[in-house]
């Protein structure tokens, strides 16, 4: 069994955040501790009501959600309803969120959780990176108090997905995403390079459907918007599983077939914005790595044991 974990979601709580979330909450160790909303696939206060409301339905209604950022540091805010739906859960929201946020910022609870219990707290973040640059301007000393960060973002070897060379995450904020790369604490990248190949297939996608229990009905509602999306890219009605890719590499490192560490930098000029930059020259791996603790780049998962622990916790 993988060693206990402790998180701290970050999350734009669009649809593969919600899919993320209740993947999370059915691994054995793993206990989410609060969540943090962020700009990015939906508005920072749609995404904090979509956490309250995912939370609920996986049996964690007291997890503490701040509201977060709700626009890059140094730009304005876009969003994805093209991909994610206006309510960011694929158009299928019906009432207000359960509960309310905490009143305290996603950063300030970033903090003041990593200041109370030094080295206890793991943070998955998955959507744009403001957040934790704030908490890092916050308290400089914050790459000390923190066990790991794994973020969903970045291609070292594919091709973007917001452009040509940005992936979206990256994109949306990407002075947010140099901070957080440049900061000293120990950040596993999981990029484009494996989540375009961690694919929810139409077989999977049956499965589900035939599924009767609330998370399996909840899942298929919101995916449906999704599948739309991804079916025009690529003829198929199946799709990437981006952010719970993330989740698993959290909370079951043993899915991770292959990973190297280098450095990381990120463009933030706008010809190659949110551009991840990884120094490649030496057979597609770093020449030289500069920084410590360097960035560990993961390149492939276990793809069917993956799936078909995602299927586990969703038809539960």
């Amino acid at each position: 069994m993988p060693d206990p974990r402790d998180v701290i979601l970050d999350m734009d709580a669009g649809i593969d955040d919600a899919i993320a979330v209740l993947y999370l909450a059915s691994r054995p160790g793993t206990t989410i501790a609060a969540a943090g909303s962020v700009h990015g696939n939906t508005p920072a206060a749609l995404a904090a009501g979509n956490l309250r409301r995912v939370l609920a339905l996986a049996g964690l209604p007291g997890v503490p959600v701040a509201l977060g950022a709700a626009r890059p540091l140094v730009r304005p805010a876009q969003f994805a309803p093209e991909v994610h739906g206006d309510d960011g859960l694929g158009n299928t929201v019906d009432g207000p969120a359960p509960g309310a946020d905490t009143g305290e910022s996603a950063p300030e609870q970033l903090v003041r959780l990593a200041r109370a219990d030094p080295g206890r707290y793991d943070v998955l973040a998955t959507g744009p990176l403001t957040n934790l640059a704030i908490a890092l301007a916050l308290e400089p000393g914050l790459p000390a108090l923190i066990r790991s960060v794994t973020a969903m973002g970045g291609a070292a070897h594919a091709s973007g997905n917001m452009t040509a060379l940005a992936e979206a995450n990256m994109w949306h904020d990407p002075d947010a995403a140099r901070l957080v790369f440049e900061a000293p604490w120990p950040v596993t990248m999981v990029g484009l390079d494996v989540t375009m190949r961690t694919m929810l297939d139409e077989e999977a996608l049956a499965r589900l459907a035939a599924g009767t229990s609330a998370r399996a009905r909840f899942a298929t509602a919101i995916l449906r918007h999704y599948l739309d999306f991804y079916q025009l890219i690529s003829g198929r009605r199946a799709c990437p599983l981006h952010d719970p890719t993330a989740a698993a590499v959290l909370a079951d490192p043993e899915l991770v077939v292959e990973s190297y560490l280098a450095d990381v930098d990120v463009a933030c000029s706008d010809d190659a914005r949110g551009t991840t930059v990884v120094d490649r020259r030496a057979g597609g791996r770093p020449v030289e790595i500069r920084r410590e603790p360097a960035v560990r780049i993961v390149t492939a998962v276990d793809v069917p044991r993956f799936v078909e622990r995602l299927l586990g916790a969703l038809l539960v």
